[in-house]
């Protein structure tokens, strides 16, 4: 039954619109305490006193706990997919609450109240005497020979790699060049900003055991991590994830589930809820990290790359999370998108701040990278007075590339020359290249740009690649599909419906999907990240899938002697293949698979996939924008996203997908960005200060697709969650460049940014 490649409605959109879905704030239980954090007024520093006699007074106050009252367990927040701590890349320098200060609004204390005014009050009552040290807000003054380093034994540096892909001296191969190009970038750290704040509330249940209700994209890896940092065993915590309103990654870390937990375990087992203000949402979780980058690019007199060196400086804040992987993964991508035919050279390095912890946010580092290594492509073709598309055409990646950082992965399915041609015609490219090229004048300019990228699927070979999908069929027909993947807002629930129908034959409207995760319940799954979903738990929903369905056949075979393979399922009914004959009603084998003596036994399935596999997302970003140059504000006049993500499962969804993609790039690019003082104290962590953008400052988008197969996906899908948010920045920067003749190389490109620039330059 055709149900992949329709935009069918999603299954949670009436619940989700009429206001009936529950997230966790919706849930009430009895005599609930409110919980609250204290954070920490210094960006660095030894606590050398904490005294809560005051507090503890207070009426209304159930519990106060500090870092005395917790066990010291160093863990490591996003667990990401490692069974055991430490492991390479990923490091436990995290305790629930500290005495050690490493950034403006480290968790340093929590209490539990009867109420919000009572527990904020008894934050304020609680006296905190500190050491301090001195403050370190970019990896330079960080890494700095001398400096106190944050963590033991750091010297400030959470991580290095460094590859040469390439026979060729690197040296050698810059001199045999006829043009070389150094240029350098910066990316500023922006923030998450989903409609939902972090929360979770926590009690014990009738088991003595740990429940956290909690906003995550990774239910089992929560369990494991907030066990370990409480002294537990994993089946004394339990979690549920109820509806999520987004979270870009920010999701993917223990940020409070411990916390909630501590308090709950200090006040007796009675429930406990911690819902995070925005101002405190906006530190106290995880940033997008800011990365510097050298770039330097050795061509030919045709255009061809020949050799090339990127040098990036992370920035992870205070604490680790996903540590290097960030910056290591740039690293790949720089090398992957337009390989060098002599040589490749990538050194990264990650360093510990005192800035407010980075994490993972949408598309994994590869905005920060995609924008340093696009805008160097125009810089580059403009050097060899070439057309920035034809540069990149002649040097983009190309079917049967072999891949050494990815086990030499031979990559076949390749979209992108067909994207960068859409991108080109749907902004008409030669047109208004040749119209905006002329010497322009006035004050207002205007200019087009473009940009690629690719994308990886899922995180194999580098960790565990796990799904599991659990289908029974019930007594009236009905198909029930639960889930360990985690729906977040961005559709995979509806999704694997369809593919359940896809597969079984079921009519879409028949298949019913557990909105809920749980942890005591539903089948194991790492979560939603890396793009992964609907390509690796994917593969779970189609094995499981086409067992029930050879199950349901069997049975049709059992009744008429029909042989399986002269049957089909088509809309609920079992047919015979040649003519389309009804042999028997779907639902007259569902019930009698609960009571017919003959054919008693549930119609079930429950399975788990290893998936060893990974593929490549590509695509194009074409802008055209007018800049007003006495102002330094950029008006997009016409921008679009084209994605080669294999087959496309659901247009709609996709559609919505490339949209916030979109608009979360233009944020990176044109307004966003989180400020500090020199103190590393935040000034702008509230959604007046900080730009993000609104319905005012989004134009419309515009979406294609170029629909290719890809074999190792389960119905030749692959990556399209986390790549539309990649390349528009660098698409912006490009068509600025052409409109002003002005490189800008930091985002974000704001009007205030843009005016110096533009008066450096002596455009103004």
């Amino acid at each position: 039954m055709k149900t992949l490649g329709k935009s069918l409605k999603r299954p949670d959109a009436i619940t989700k619109v009429t206001g009936k879905a529950k997230y966790v704030a919706d849930y009430q239980v009895k005599n609930m305490l409110v919980g609250k954090i204290l954070r920490s007024n210094i960006a660095h520093g030894h606590i050398t006193k904490i005294d809560v006699s005051k507090a503890k007074a207070l009426p209304g106050v159930v519990a106060i706990i500090s870092a005395d009252d917790v066990p010291d367990i160093k863990f490591q927040p996003t667990g990401l997919p490692i069974a055991s701590y430490p492991e390479p890349g990923m490091h436990a320098d995290k305790n629930i609450l500290t005495n050690y200060v490493r950034f403006y609004g480290d968790e340093i204390a929590a209490v539990a109240a009867v109420d919000v005014l009572t527990a904020r009050k008894a934050l304020e009552l609680i006296e905190v005497e500190y050491e301090e040290l001195p403050v370190y807000l970019n990896p330079q003054d960080a890494m700095t020979e001398g400096t106190v380093e944050i963590h033991p034994d750091s010297k400030n540096v959470l991580g290095r790699n460094e590859f040469t892909i390439g026979e060729t001296d690197l040296a050698e191969a810059f001199e045999r060049c006829d043009l070389v190009r150094e240029d350098e970038f910066m990316v500023n750290p922006v923030q998450h900003c989903q409609m939902e704040n972090h929360i979770a509330y926590a009690y014990m249940d009738e088991k003595e055991r740990v429940v956290i209700v909690t906003s995550t994209q990774i239910p089992h890896i929560v369990r494991r991590v907030t066990a370990h940092a409480l002294g537990l065993t994993a089946n004394q915590v339990r979690i549920i994830k109820p509806y999520i309103g987004g979270g870009f990654g920010s999701k993917t870390d223990v940020c409070i589930e411990a916390i909630v937990a501590s308090l709950t375990l200090a006040a007796g087992g009675k429930p406990v809820l911690i819902d995070m203000e925005r101002e405190e949402c906006m530190i106290g979780t995880r940033l997008r990290h800011a990365i510097q980058f050298k770039i330097k690019t050795g061509v030919n007199r045709e255009g061809r790359i020949l050799a090339k060196e990127m040098i990036s400086v992370s920035n992870t804040g205070a604490y680790a999370s996903h540590g290097h992987d960030i910056a290591s993964k740039g690293g790949g991508n720089f090398f992957r998108t337009y390989p060098a035919e002599l040589v490749t050279h990538f050194e990264g390095t990650t360093a510990y701040t005192n800035l407010p912890p980075a994490g993972a946010m949408r598309a994994y580092g590869i905005p920060q990278v995609n924008f340093a290594v696009e805008s160097h492509m125009d810089d580059v073709a403009s050097a060899l007075g070439m057309d920035p598309v034809v540069f990149r055409k002649i040097n983009m990646i190309q079917e049967g590339f072999v891949d050494p950082l990815k086990r030499n992965m031979v990559i076949e399915n390749i979209g992108l020359d067909q994207c960068l041609d859409k991108a080109k015609d749907y902004i008409g490219w030669d047109k208004k290249r040749k119209q905006y090229s002329k010497c322009q004048t006035g004050d207002r300019r205007r200019g087009v740009g473009i940009a690629c990228f690719s994308y990886g699927t899922a995180v194999w070979p580098y960790d565990l690649e796990v799904a599991g999908a659990r289908m029974k069929l019930d007594p009236d027909g009905t198909l029930q599909l639960t889930m360990g993947a985690t729906e977040i807002g961005q559709g995979s629930d509806t999704v694997f419906c369809q593919m359940a129908s896809e597969i079984t034959g079921i009519a879409y409207e028949h298949v019913l999907i557990e909105h809920i995760n749980d942890t005591d319940h539903s089948p194991f799954d790492t979560g939603a990240y890396a793009s992964r979903q609907c390509y690796v738990s994917g593969q779970a929903v189609k094995k499981a899938g086409l067992e029930i369905r050879n199950q349901i056949l069997e049975r049709a075979e059992h009744l008429s002697g029909i042989k399986v393979k002269d049957l089909d399922i088509v809309a609920g009914q079992i047919v015979e293949v040649n003519s389309k004959r009804l042999v028997i009603s779907l639902m007259d084998i569902a019930l009698k698979s609960y009571c017919s003596m003959e054919l008693f036994g549930v119609i079930k399935s429950e399975v788990q996939v290893d998936v060893r596999s990974t593929a490549y997302a590509f695509g194009a970003s074409a802008a055209e924008v007018e800049v007003d140059i006495k102002t330094g504000r950029v008006e997009i006049l016409n921008i679009c996203n084209v994605h080669d993500s294999g087959t496309i499962l659901n247009p709609m969804l996709a559609k919505g997908q490339v949209h916030g993609g979109m608009s979360m790039s233009l944020g990176l690019g044109l307004s966003e960005v989180m400020l500090f003082n020199d103190k590393g104290k935040p000034l702008n962590n509230n959604l007046l200060d900080y730009k993000l953008p609104t319905i005012m400052d989004t134009p419309d988008f515009g979406v294609e697709f170029v629909e290719t197969y890809e074999p190792t996906g389960p119905f030749g899908n692959k990556a399209l969650g986390e790549p539309p948010a990649i390349s528009p920045a660098a698409a912006v920067r490009n068509a600025i460049l052409q409109a002003t003749g002005v490189r800008v190389n930091q985002t974000p490109m704001n009007p205030q940014s843009l005016f110096e620039r533009f008066t450096l330059e002596g455009l103004i």
